[in-house]
Formats: structure tokens, C-alpha cells, sequence
């Protein structure tokens, strides 16, 4: 017998062992195919919804396109894969039940509700079912679960409510996506966690995404609740939820790290060995706030904030030039300076138009030149909305359509530029620009047309309520409106959790920018009464700062205890991170009383006053110490609006740049610097180590470490080339390169 011959009789012997079974109603393709397809995986990326599809059977990418995936599975030589007549012997029956070999392996087993539905389907005519109700709800329960070991399972039930108002149980068709290796799930719906951590899992059905938030709480049986005293709104919030978890805050740390904490976190600097030994001398109960409030005051701020919106901004001198780049960001430190609302701040970026020397927000579209980059920018900027994934089909992993991006995209598609000038300096880089352009609304300019209809989307906004801007209005004034509306929240929710994020050194949801159904926050109730309190203040940010500062979940010390040394989500502690290369550059030539030189700058100007990035990320390698330095620890080339450019990972370069580079070299043996001034002044060993000390590490030094110093230097011939190995040693300290 051929091999031809013997595959039809296996097939044939398969179908007739295989039970013909039955469905209550005739399932439809939209409604009950696709979700079996999804939860199968076979619409899947790395399977059969790879843009090339597997073994010549393409689907779209998780089942975006019903209408499509219809098509492809009944016509042509999708049609070839169900057999009407006896379906049974359907090779989209066979394969997935590996009745025959199928290189997916096993997606189910012919007792399956899944394997119901395909062979009812198929026996049904195969209706895709173009009358029926649509889901337009999914509902989960529960929607949070605390487990512990003796109970590390929920069993989890999906409803979905229809147009009609009807409701189905859809646990056996829902897919399982879990954040993290924790979670494993069951066909019945039951998730069990293996071990202690937080874990996000997302239900989906169809097009229709519900997250779970599941936490599993270790055995202790001896837990006493213990936390500081509350002083606000955010302490309440945040220890709810650490009680609730059996996990007990850190204690408040002490004065000289809460001062060495507010300088960096606020100004980017080092507070003086003056002003912190004033600090925690200082008995007064309301030092900690009175500090706060006098850091807010000093320009100083205005600067180190400005570069955090700096680098967000794209202010980078390729496309904005020298002197719209200083038009830029000056512009952007006199708006922090003055204090201005958060919502006008916004507003004056996304309605801008005009001269680029004349009206500096204009200098935001400047760097985006086309609409795509304007409508992907502002959703992730202004929203915390991460559109990319749209662009070419449904968002995977939150609800947005195409539609919903090209119809986004061309509330900027009327933006044209008028160049005055451009004298770039490289003829072949068609990115570069020199000279002054307007931003104008052109309405002649061509929408943006959906790649797969190749029609223009209409303007639309991307919320819930299915908003649009009126047609005949100006696109940017209306949007900018929208926007920064107080009742817009996701606005106020973004701006909150990026200030949370520089002070705490997580979001509340993280990524910073990533809002989505699939990554909430962790504390959903606290990043609402924050919003809610910046909306409330009229988008004051510094109101918003205070609120936070004030609390003790900002006030905590980075010592763990024996509950909280393994959480990094709740803040039941401070998060030890690694200074930034501007904060950690400045604190250098502080704490050596030295000053470094940056290409295009004035001597003396700090890290953090710098404005661009040109001198840094030099294609022809040159710069100086000061400029390679900021390369090498993570200043970030401002090429996109995500904040994750700036790196804070560390590497063996940066190690050779601290023990041995020229510019620590340079910094300890400048003619005119601290140690100069030291080794040939009448203070004592003693005074010098302290003054050392209070300077780089906010503290005086211990017995310990003072008697070996004073030893040292005591010891030495050359007094000041101790001093420099003594400073040497304090600038490689992890106590120095770090913020605790």
C-alpha cells in the first residue's frame, strides 16, 4: 500500500473511532472559534499568527481580524483543513488532538470543550454567525486574591455580558497570561501560585482584557504589625496595603540620609558639610518639611527637573540646533521656575505653533517630522500610553485598535514646517537642522491612511468614551484641551506617577510611561488619591512633591527587615539606586572642590546645567572627560520620549572611569581644589577627616574609620597625596555612588 493510501485509511479509521459529538446551540465562528483558536495558541506569534504563518495556515495575530481568519479557514485551501461532510476527519480536529503528527504538539484532547465546539462548528455549515450579539464585557472574579500556603490556588470564573444582555460563562474559552514563572493555571480556570511575590494575570476573551493582581503571603503565623505613625493620606494608603501583605515598613531613616536624600532627589547635588551638620543638629519637629520647601525655592531645582523633562523632550541639538536648544530648555526651566501647572505646561507643548526661535514649545515638533513620531510621543508622554504595538495590528496587550492609532495619528497629520534657513554642517545627514523654522497647521496635508484599507482614520481621541474633536476646530487647541481636561485622569495619573518615580525610584506602575490593562499599578489607590490630590491643587507640582516628601513612605530607610528584604514593588523600604551620571559627576567635584570642563560650556558650568547632548555623543569619538564620563554612566542620547534611555546599569567601564580614568585624576590633583587647600592649611588630621566626610558621605566618620584616616595621614610625607588617597578611596565608596 502507497504512503498517500495509508494516510487516508489511518485518517479514515481515526474519524470513525473518533465520537461525533454535539453542542447545545450551533457555535459560531466569532463568538465561540476564535476564543478555542486563542486559547489553543494557535493564533499566536511564534505559531500560525506569525506574520508568515506556520505550514502555509496564516491567522491573524491573536485573533484580531474574525473576519479574516474566517475566510482563510473556509475558502481557498483553508478548506482543505474542515470537511463538512464528516468533520471528524477535519485536519483542524486532527492535527491540534495529534490524531495525526502536528508540529504544534497537542492542543486538546477530543473529550475537550474546545474539540466540541470545532467539530459542532464544522458539522453546524461553519456559520460566522454575522447576526449574533457581540461580548461587549468581561467579567472576572476575583479581580485581587491574597494566597497563602495553605491555600495557594483561586479558582477564577469569566462572564461575558453581551449586547443583549445576556451573560455566558466563558472559564473554559478565556486565555491565562501571567506576569511572571509564579502563576500556573489550569484548564478549569484555577490559577496556583508557587511561591511568595505578586503576580499579574490577565483573563482575555476575544478582544476583551481583564487583569488580576494575585499576591501569595508567606507563612507567618508570629506576625505583629508595626509601622511609623502615618502622616498623610499616602502613608494610610500604602501601609493598608503592606499590612494586608504581612509585610512591616523599614524604620524612618535618619537625619543625615533624609538630607542627603532631599538635596539629590531635589536639586541633583550634595547638600555642603555646612548645611548638613546644620541639619542634624537642628531639634526642631518640622525640620524635614521646612528643608523641603527651601530646596523647592532654590533655581537650583528648576534646573535638575528641567533636565529630567530635558531628556523626555528630545532636546537634542541634531534637529533643534544650538540656539533652539537653549531657547528650548531655558523655556523649560523658567516653566518649572515659576511654578507653572502641570496641565499648561502640557498644553503649550501640544498646541504650540510659530517660530522656533521666537516660541519655544514650538521646538517639540521640531524633533518629531512626521506624524507618526508626534501621535506615538504624545500618547506615551502625556498618557503613559505605549501605541507602537497598533501600528500594524490590534494592541496585543491593551485595548487599542487601528482605528484607534491612525485615527490618533492624524489629529497631527495637518503639521508642516516652514524652514527659513539651513545651514547644516553635514550635507549627507538629512536629520540635521540649522537655522529657524516655523510649526504651522497645514490643512492641505495629507491624512494618514490605514495600511490595511488605505483610508484616512478620522481625528479621534484615545479614551474610552470614543471622544472626537470637531472637525472644523484647530486640531492641536482642541486635543491640548482634552488632554490636560481635570477629567481626563489618565493625564493627571501619568504626570503623578512620573514625579512618584523620581522619588521613590519606581512608578506605581512601571514602566513609568506603561499604562495599560495588563500592567496596573500596585497600589491602584493610592496613584488615584495622588492624581486626585494634583488635580485638586490645580497641577501643582510642587504641592504634589510636598505630599510626597511628607510621608514616611519617602521617609523610610533602605534597611530591611526580616518581613519587607525581599519586596521591591509596595515602598515597605527605600530603593538603593545608583546615582545618574549628572547627579554623580557634580557630587564629584563637590565633594573635591574642583570644577570640570564640557565641550561648548563655560568652565564651572555643572552636569546638570548642561542642555544637550551633542558634545557627549560625538560621532568622531572627541569631547572631553567631562563629556565621556556622562556617556559612559548612562546620560541618555534623547532620541525618544521614554525615560528608560537613561541607564542606570553598571559596568566594568565605568569601574575603570572611577579607580583610574583621567577625569577622577584630574578632579584630586587640581591645583585650586579642596585637598589643595587642606594639606596646606592648620587643621588637624582630625578636622580634615571630618570636613572629608561631612562633604562626600552626608556623615561623620565613624571611631573606626576616623582612627585609621588620621592615622594615614599622620604617616604620610606627603600630606597631600594622602589627602587625594583618602578622597580617592570615600568617591569609590558605595555609600558615595549610591542614593539610599
Amino acid at each position: 500500500m502507497s504512503r498517500p493510501a495509508r494516510l487516508s485509511l489511518l485518517i479514515i479509521l481515526l474519524s470513525v473511532a473518533s465520537p461525533a459529538p454535539t453542542h447545545a446551540a450551533s457555535p459560531s465562528f466569532r463568538i465561540h472559534v476564535m476564543p478555542v483558536l486563542s486559547r489553543a495558541g494557535c493564533n499566536q506569534g511564534t505559531c500560525h499568527g506569525n506574520k508568515n504563518g506556520k505550514g502555509g495556515f496564516q491567522l491573524s495575530l491573536r485573533g484580531e481580524d474574525a473576519a479574516k481568519d474566517f475566510a482563510t479557514m473556509t475558502r481557498g485551501d483553508g478548506g482543505r483543513r474542515v470537511n463538512p461532510l464528516d468533520p471528524a476527519r477535519s485536519l483542524l480536529l486532527l492535527k491540534p488532538s495529534m490524531s495525526i503528527p502536528h508540529e504544534g504538539g497537542r492542543r486538546f484532547h477530543t473529550d475537550d470543550r474546545s474539540y466540541r465546539i470545532l467539530h459542532d462548528w464544522i458539522a453546524a455549515g461553519m456559520p460566522f454567525g454575522d447576526d449574533e450579539p457581540l461580548p461587549s464585557l468581561l467579567e472576572v472574579s476575583p479581580i485581587e486574591a491574597l494566597l497563602e500556603p495553605a491555600h495557594d490556588s483561586v479558582k477564577v470564573s469569566a462572564t461575558a455580558i453581551f449586547d443583549d444582555g445576556r451573560r455566558q460563562d466563558v472559564t473554559d474559552l478565556v486565555v491565562f497570561e501571567s506576569s511572571s514563572l509564579l502563576a500556573e493555571t489550569s484548564g478549569d480556570g484555577t490559577v496556583r501560585l508557587t511561591g511568595p511575590g505578586e503576580v499579574t494575570v490577565t483573563v482575555r476573551y476575544l478582544e476583551h482584557q481583564v487583569p488580576m493582581r494575585l499576591a501569595y503571603v508567606p507563612d507567618r503565623r508570629d506576625f505583629v504589625w508595626s509601622a511609623p505613625e502615618p502622616t498623610n493620606f499616602v502613608d494610610e494608603l500604602a501601609f493598608a496595603k503592606l499590612r494586608r501583605l504581612k509585610v512591616n515598613p523599614s524604620a524612618i531613616c535618619d537625619d543625615a540620609t533624609f538630607v542627603r536624600r532631599a538635596h539629590l532627589d531635589l536639586l541633583g547635588l550634595l547638600p555642603t558639610a555646612d548645611e548638613a551638620r546644620a541639619f542634624v543638629a537642628d531639634d526642631s519637629s518640622d525640620k524635614r518639611t521646612r528643608l523641603v520647601d527651601e530646596l523647592l525655592a532654590r533655581p537650583e531645582f528648576a534646573t535638575f527637573w528641567g533636565l529630567k523633562w530635558s531628556d523626555l523632550l528630545r532636546a537634542e541639538e541634531k534637529t533643534l540646533d544650538e540656539k533652539g536648544i537653549r531657547i528650548y530648555v531655558e523655556w523649560i526651566r523658567q516653566s518649572l521656575a515659576e511654578n507653572k501647572p502641570l496641565d499648561r505646561f502640557a498644553r503649550e507643548f501640544v498646541s504650540a505653533r510659530g517660530s522656533t526661535y521666537e516660541v519655544p514649545p514650538a521646538n517639540f515638533y521640531r524633533a518629531m517630522r512626521d506624524p507618526i513620531t508626534r501621535a506615538e510621543t504624545v500618547a506615551q508622554l502625556f498618557l503613559g500610553v505605549r501605541l507602537q504595538c497598533a501600528k500594524c495590528h490590534n494592541h496585543p496587550f491593551d485595548r487599542w485598535t487601528q482605528n484607534d492609532y491612525y485615527g490618533w495619528a492624524n489629529n497631527f497629520s495637518q503639521i508642516e514646517y516652514e524652514i527659513k534657513e539651513n545651514n547644516r554642517k553635514d550635507e549627507n545627514d538629512k536629520h540635521e537642522f540649522v537655522g529657524e523654522q516655523v510649526v504651522i497647521l497645514d490643512p492641505k496635508q495629507k491624512p494618514v491612511l490605514h495600511p490595511d484599507t488605505d483610508e484616512a482614520i478620522p481625528p479621534r481621541f484615545i479614551d474610552a468614551s470614543g471622544a472626537v474633536p470637531d472637525p472644523n476646530g484647530d486640531r492641536l487647541e482642541q486635543l491640548a484641551a482634552w488632554l490636560t481636561s481635570p477629567d481626563n485622569k489618565q493625564f493627571a495619573r501619568i504626570m503623578t506617577n512620573r514625579v512618584w518615580t523620581d522619588l521613590l525610584g519606581r512608578g506605581i506602575v512601571d514602566p513609568t510611561d506603561d499604562f495599560r490593562a495588563t500592567n496596573p499599578p500596585v497600589n491602584p489607590e493610592l496613584l488615584d488619591a495622588l492624581a486626585d490630590a494634583l488635580v485638586g491643587s490645580g497641577f501643582d507640582l510642587r504641592h504634589l512633591i510636598r505630599t510626597i516628601m511628607a510621608s514616611r513612605v519617602y521617609q523610610l530607610s533602605s534597611e530591611t527587615n526580616a518581613a519587607n528584604a525581599g519586596d521591591e514593588l509596595n515602598f515597605s523600604h527605600a530603593i538603593v539606586r545608583r546615582l545618574s551620571a549628572e547627579q554623580l559627576l557634580d557630587a564629584m567635584t563637590q565633594a573635591t572642590g574642583s570644577s570640570i570642563e564640557f565641550g561648548g560650556y563655560e568652565a564651572g558650568t555643572r552636569a546638570a546645567e548642561i542642555m544637550g547632548v551633542r558634545s557627549i555623543h560625538d560621532r568622531r569619538g572627541k569631547g572631553t572627560a567631562g563629556d565621556r564620563f556622562l556617556k559612559t554612566f548612562g546620560k541618555p542620547p534623547r532620541l525618544t520620549p521614554c525615560d528608560c534611555e537613561r541607564t542606570d546599569e553598571t559596568t566594568l567601564a565605568q569601574t575603570f572611569r572611577l579607580m583610574s580614568g583621567d577625569l577622577i585624576d584630574g578632579l584630586l590633583n587640581a591645583e585650586q581644589n579642596r585637598l589643595a587647600g587642606m594639606s596646606s592649611s592648620e587643621l588637624t588630621p582630625e578636622q580634615i577627616v571630618d570636613e572629608l566626610y561631612w562633604s562626600s558621605l552626608t556623615r561623620g566618620p565613624t571611631d573606626e574609620e576616623k582612627t585609621a584616616a588620621v592615622a594615614y595621614i599622620s604617616a604620610a610625607e606627603d600630606r597631600r597625596q594622602a589627602l587625594q588617597d583618602l578622597m580617592w578611596a570615600l568617591l569609590n565608596s558605595t555609600e558615595f555612588l549610591l542614593r539610599r
